[in-house]
Formats: C-alpha cells, structure tokens, sequence
C-alpha cells in the first residue's frame, strides 16, 4: 500500500485559491500582522482542522533557522522544586547558546493546550514539559510534528516520549519502611487526587511496604490545589481530628506535609513523640522546622541535566527518526529528627 501523500502549504493554497504567502502567514501566527481578514483567517484555519493538516517543524527550522528557544512548561514555577530545576536549566541551556521561556500549567489541560499552541506558531526549537491530565494528544501531535519534546516529573505510558524522572515507587517505599522500622504500626498516606504517574508511584510504594509489613494503615486523598486554599486544609484537620491512632504519616509532596505539619500543630500532636513524619521532596523549610522533617530529596542538578542533555541531543537530531530516551533518576533519603 502507498503511503499517504502528506499536505503541504502548496496544496492547501491551491484548493482555496489563494497564495503560499498567505497559508504561510496565517499557520505561523502572523495573519494579524499582515491585515489579512478575519474571514479568511478562519477559512484557512477551518480547512486545515477538516483535513488534520500538521506543519512540518524540521522543514520550518531549515527555512526559517532555529529560534534558539526552548520552552519550560511546569506546574507551577514559583513551586521551589520547579523553580529550582528552571534556574538550573536556564544556565545549561545558556551554555549551549539557547534561552529559556518558563510557563505554568497549573496542572489544567485546557491552558496547557493554550500555551502549546501558542509557542508552536513562534518556532520555538522544543519543549520541556510537566504533562498535565489529558495531554497525550497534544505531546504526539508536537511529536508528530517533529518537534523535540522531554516530559519530566511524570511521564505518560502510551506516548512513546522521552522523560526523565525519577524512582517514585522504590522511595515512597523506602520512606515508609522507615517509618515502620522507627515503630510506627498505623500509617497514614497524604495525597492528591491525581491519575498522574508520580502520585499513582508513589502510593503503589507506600501501599507496597505496609502490606509487606502487615501494618495498618489509611490514605487521606485531597483534590489538587494551591496553598491558598483553606478547604483542603480544613478536610486534613478534621481528618487527623477523627483519626488520634494514627503514628506515622507519608506525606506524598512537601506542600502537602506543609498543611498537614500546621494540623498537627493545631490538634497539639507532637512531632516525633505521638506520630512520625516523612515528606516526599524535601525542602529548605523541613530543615527549619522544629523538629527537623526527614524527607526524600529528588536530585535537581541531575535532573537538569538530563533534561538538556536530553534536549541537547533531539535538537541536533532533528532530521533524524524521533527515538525516545527515557531517564530514571535514584532519590536520597534525608533522616531528620521527625523520625527519631
């Protein structure tokens, strides 16, 4: 069977009788630019969703030349563990002679999405991106495109994509059997409501361990939100209120032992005396806080490099089959006096 003709511009132009100029224009964002109408705008724009035409990125660079730009899309960039890893970006990347554009998602597909199409239509060179809920689309589009694309943090088990990550189930793990292994026989597991690979991990480790221990335990599941919601935080008070048992808590991410610590703090639960503490990532304020928070440290500067390394290695393979580098990355657990 002969492959699929793939649509160009030239046949796009021809069929709606007007010129390459014009397609070109209105596919790279520029239509406004050059006063084309909005009529035309949409006509050109609804031919090209009826026929699923996708631009040819490679053939965008050799025409256009590369942007040197490549975009970080995270959940929240004032998060320190994103921030972090940005800034830590931002200096390899300007090694290589590229910039960085730093965006949030704040985890909804919909802006996600936005911000995606968006970057496409100014030719950045590629995409670092913490996947939202619902996105596999839209990462194999760019893919089909042939634009370079690294997921990090979480990864999306039916897109072939390159991802660096790290070992959320063997340290979840980990963190609870220390736990168990300070005597703690009634756990608890904080987390979000989340399909997320990271968050689905890591409760697979944490429940892994206290049924391999034979020890009790519950999870508290909160919706996905910011620090500047009480309602979560209202839910997680009444939570520990109803349940005084309880004498070791996994917190899946640090915000999260952040509103659970000031629970605590409320309902006078001493920290290590009456219940225990680990944090997935660990944070500057764990080693202020009294006590001392044990937590999992992620490995920001390895991370970063990977990510560009990884970058790094698509963007000189652009005229190249797409082949996906996946990354696993080992944690360090940090024993602080939580935990004694």
């Amino acid at each position: 069977m002969m492959a699929k003709k793939r649509v160009s511009i030239k046949d796009i132009a021809k069929k709606l009788g007007i010129s390459i100029t014009t397609v070109s224009f209105i596919i790279n964002g520029k239509a406004r630019e050059q006063r084309i109408s909005e009529e035309l705008i949409k006509k050109v724009q609804d031919y090209i969703d009826e026929i699923g035409y996708k631009p040819n990125h490679v053939a965008q660079s050799l025409r256009l030349g590369k942007s040197k730009v490549i975009v970080f899309m995270a959940e929240d960039i004032s998060n320190q563990f994103f921030a972090s890893i940005a800034r830590l970006i931002e200096e390899k990347a300007y090694q290589n002679g590229y910039k960085i554009i730093y965006c949030s998602t704040d985890n909804d597909h919909e802006k996600a999405k936005e911000l995606i199409s968006t970057f496409k239509m100014r030719n950045v060179d590629g995409f670092i991106i913490t996947p939202t809920p619902n996105l596999e689309k839209d990462i194999k589009n760019l893919l089909d495109e042939g634009f370079p694309v690294v997921l990090f943090d979480r990864w999306i088990p039916d897109v072939s994509c390159s991802h660096v990550i790290v070992q959320n189930e063997e340290s979840a793990y980990q963190g609870t059997m220390h736990l168990i292994e300070k005597g703690c026989r009634n756990l608890c597991f904080v987390s979000v409501m989340s399909t997320q690979s990271q968050m689905i991990d890591r409760a697979r480790g944490f429940r892994k361990a206290a049924q391999d221990s034979n020890v009790d335990y519950q999870e508290c599941l909160l919706k996905f939100h910011n620090l500047a919601e009480i309602e979560p935080y209202e839910k997680l008070l009444e939570f520990f209120e109803q349940r005084p048992g309880i004498d070791g808590v996994f917190f899946a991410t640090n915000y999260l032992a952040f509103e659970g610590l000031q629970a605590m703090g409320v309902l006078q639960r001493q920290v290590p005396e009456k219940l225990k503490v680990v944090s997935f990532d660990d944070h500057y304020f764990f080693n202020l806080y009294k006590p001392k928070i044990t937590a999992i440290e992620q490995p920001l500067e390895m991370i970063a490099e990977k990510l560009m390394e990884t970058m790094l290695e698509h963007l000189g393979e652009l005229d190249k089959v797409y082949k996906p580098v996946k990354v696993v990355l080992a944690n360090r657990l940090n024993e602080r006096e939580s935990t004694l």
